[in-house]
């Protein structure tokens, strides 16, 4: 079995306050935070929350406006622009037929926005509420593919969202009996180029390990090989790093959770399994959300991430994270290592411009205790050199996002099986 890379797998610990653990909810990530709304622990979930990554807190937001969703489970959300798009996922009801499951958060604003899709001219209708479809973003538009919905089953429905317009348009491959991946749910989809990636998923109750790609430019379906891909999963996560796929977790029932990561090259259109550093083991997951965090995870790039921006000047952040001690590596592998300090000035938007910092939080910060073993650890580039805010300024002063100075990391989050009366599962993944 071929091998793609070593992944280095941490679970994070979470503490108070935090949401419970759940599965079949949504998340994405945005400006460094992550986002986690919805899902199922024992029940529905109607709770929203965002996931500062750097100070290792959540803050839960408001999602009890008349603007807001109720509970959801299964649904999407993408981020473009400022703004978060939740779709589906809506419990069975007469009153569900009669609406739009679209919903819109501003997060500058930190507040949900009435928004209502508009219908375009030459289509008369919008897609209807639905569970388990993909969504994603490209250019402008988000698009969704497939899902389950009520009294009709799996779905090959696939619809654009325009985001300038908010109008909504049905592309072909929607029609019965078209070339495509026809009707499906629980499977996954990613972005790279002007192209959607998509693998797996249930057919009805058939699980699926086929492989397609939707050409935005030639708006064409193709099949792609996957003879020495993944077998058949469902509930598996996928998401864009650098010029490949990272595709994670799943399974064929929700009782046979796996952990293999896999790593598809599209430059040589290959698939690889990615292998685990000794004394790291990733987490047997279904249903759960991965996101990416870092310049490599941008979900909205055509072509590969270049970080050649970044590369002529010092980072606080090197791309590089570890799990502290690192006592498998031995002495000869030791490298210095600096925990986050919030006391620090890693960037100065961080206390300028981020809207997940609240100033009363800033202010009371200094005098928390530091719970470092709670902290991400990641090698500091500059460690050897005292940061001043001034420097920082200079530093960043043409490259004021915050999230392309965090190291590239995979968050594996939530999921089944759950911990039962718990805070959420949190894993972080690194390539090495």
């Amino acid at each position: 079995m071929s091998q793609s890379g070593n992944s280095l797998w941490t679970q994070l610990h979470q503490s108070s306050p935090s949401p419970c653990d759940r599965y079949k909810h949504a998340c994405c990530s945005y400006d460094g935070s992550v986002y986690v709304l919805g899902g199922r622990d024992s029940r529905c979930l109607r709770d929203f929350w965002r996931y500062s990554v750097v100070r290792n807190e959540w803050t839960e937001l408001s999602c009890t406006s008349k603007a807001a969703p109720e509970e959801l489970e299964e649904h999407s959300m993408v981020a473009h622009e400022g703004f978060l798009y939740v779709f589906g996922g809506l419990l069975e009801s007469a009153y569900t037929m009669c609406r739009s499951a679209l919903w819109v958060f501003d997060i500058e604003k930190q507040k949900w926005v009435q928004c209502q899709g508009k219908m375009s001219s030459h289509q008369a209708k919008m897609p209807t509420n639905r569970k388990g479809h993909s969504a994603v973003v490209i250019d402008s538009a988000m698009l969704v593919y497939g899902g389950y919905i009520d009294m009709k089953g799996s779905s090959q429905e696939f619809w654009s969202l325009n985001f300038d317009t908010m109008a909504w348009s049905q592309l072909s491959g929607s029609q019965k009996g078209s070339l495509g991946p026809g009707p499906r749910h629980s499977h996954s989809a990613t972005v790279y180029e002007d192209c959607m990636y998509l693998f797996g998923g249930l057919k009805g109750l058939q699980e699926q390990r086929d492989f397609w790609k939707w050409n935005c430019t030639s708006t064409m379906w193709t099949s792609l090989r996957n003879k020495s891909g993944p077998s058949k999963l469902m509930g598996h996560s996928a998401v864009g790093y650098r010029d490949s796929m990272l595709l994670f977790g799943g399974g064929e029932s929700k009782d046979s959770p796996k952990n293999c990561l896999w790593r598809y090259s599209f430059s040589t259109q290959t698939w690889g399994q990615v292998s685990t550093h000794i004394g790291s083991t990733p987490p047997n997951k279904i249903h759960h959300c991965c996101t990416g965090l870092g310049p490599s995870y941008n979900h909205n790039t055509r072509g590969p991430t270049s970080s050649s921006a970044l590369s002529d000047k010092l980072r606080p952040f090197k791309n590089k994270c570890f799990p502290a001690p690192l006592t498998f590596l031995g002495s000869e592998g030791a490298i210095e290592l600096q925990t986050f300090n919030s006391d620090k000035c890693y960037d100065s938007n961080t206390h300028s411009n981020s809207s997940e910092l609240d100033k009363s939080k800033r202010g009371r910060k200094k005098n928390d205790h530091q719970q470092t073993e709670n902290c991400l650890t990641f090698e500091n580039e500059a460690s050897r050199k005292q940061w001043s805010c001034t420097e920082e300024d200079q530093l960043h002063e043409e490259d004021d996002d915050i999230s392309k100075h965090l190291p590239d990391l995979l968050l594996v989050v939530g999921g089944r099986p759950c911990t039962s009366h718990g805070p959420i599962s949190i894993w972080h993944m690194t390539l090495t």
